[in-house]
């Protein structure tokens, strides 16, 4: 339980990575077997889940009423088959977070004891979980887990800005892993893990598990050594964006003559009666409410037009 005070704790949870690296970011292939990780070293991963681990701070804290502090552990590419293996038979929450643009699917995943005990603390209890887990979530339950992943969307999004777009929709959480669609246990995956801690409590853990299928159009970005705070634009989004920003269309118009009569001469007034009135040598020419400037009215290839004589200045700011 995260507010639970123990003993002298590892904040590591104990993981068998015998057949990882020494830095523990990656799982080796089995000869002749297909490659799980098409990326080598994630250095910019790493990086990234450092960045979204200080948010999550924002996130808990207020659902546990304390101070906590959060980690990211080394990153590890394995089988979902493996992943699911790894976990305990003990309720869990897997929460698919749709990835748009696209339709890949993250999932979030944590022990459903660290949500009971949220779930109790949120209705004014002390955050204290059954002895004995349930095997299915309660509807209020579920709730608070739709809220977590709506929660932890925002930080996971800013986190990511610097290496690629993507908004993250929790769906629905699930007890049973193999009730979730679009996944086969032979997928690989890229597991991060986050850990949080209250004070000298326990740690617990939330896993963020991302499908290496919805990561591969990144690659270049996953595997840089060097992240920035923001995200350089791409040349040709840039290119397409200005070329459709000057092809943004504005309606142009001039104030010719504004005569001003009385409300007799309106009500006398018929077909074939002329009102006079008389054209200032400039006029003014609006763009929306906006003034452009000012012109002089003529023709030009046998059409009526106006030739600019002035226009404000930019720095002058337009007249509303």
């Amino acid at each position: 339980m995260v507010n639970e005070a123990s003993a002298k704790t590892r904040e590591r949870r104990d993981r068998d990575r015998s057949g990882a690296p020494k830095e523990g970011v990656l799982h080796q292939d089995v000869l002749g077997g297909a490659k799980l990780n098409p990326f080598g070293d994630l250095h910019s991963l790493q990086h990234l889940s450092a960045r979204f681990a200080r948010g999550l701070r924002g996130v808990f804290e207020p659902l546990l009423r304390q101070e906590v502090r959060c980690w990211a552990e080394p990153l590890v590419v394995q089988r979902f088959t493996d992943y699911r293996a790894e976990r305990s038979d003990a309720l869990t929450a897997w929460l698919p977070l749709i990835m748009t643009p696209g339709m890949a699917q993250a999932l979030c995943i944590m022990d459903g004891k660290f949500v009971l005990e949220m779930l109790d603390m949120f209705f004014g209890g002390t955050g204290a979980a059954p002895h004995t887990l349930p095997t299915e979530f309660s509807p209020a339950a579920e709730a608070m887990v739709a809220r977590i992943g709506q929660m932890i969307a925002t930080p996971l999004k800013t986190a990511w800005e610097p290496m690629a777009r993507f908004d993250f929709l929790p769906t629905r959480v699930e007890v049973n892993p193999a009730m979730i669609a679009d996944l086969d246990g032979e997928d690989a995956m890229i597991v991060t893990r986050f850990g949080i801690a209250a004070g000298a409590a326990k740690p617990v853990f939330l896993d963020l598990v991302y499908p290496v299928s919805a990561l591969k159009p990144h690659a270049p970005s996953l595997t840089a050594k060097v992240v920035g705070k923001s995200a350089e634009p791409d040349p040709a989004w840039r290119t397409e964006l200005t070329r459709a920003a000057m092809n943004v269309r504005f309606p142009i118009r001039s104030v010719l003559a504004e005569p001003i009569v009385k409300l007799t001469m309106l009500m006398d007034l018929k077909p074939g009666d002329v009102i006079p009135i008389t054209i200032s040598g400039d006029v003014p020419v609006m763009v929306g409410n906006n003034r452009l400037g000012c012109g002089t009215v003529g023709t030009s290839n046998g059409f009526a037009a106006i030739q600019l004589t002035s226009i404000t200045r930019f720095d002058e700011g337009f007249a509303a």
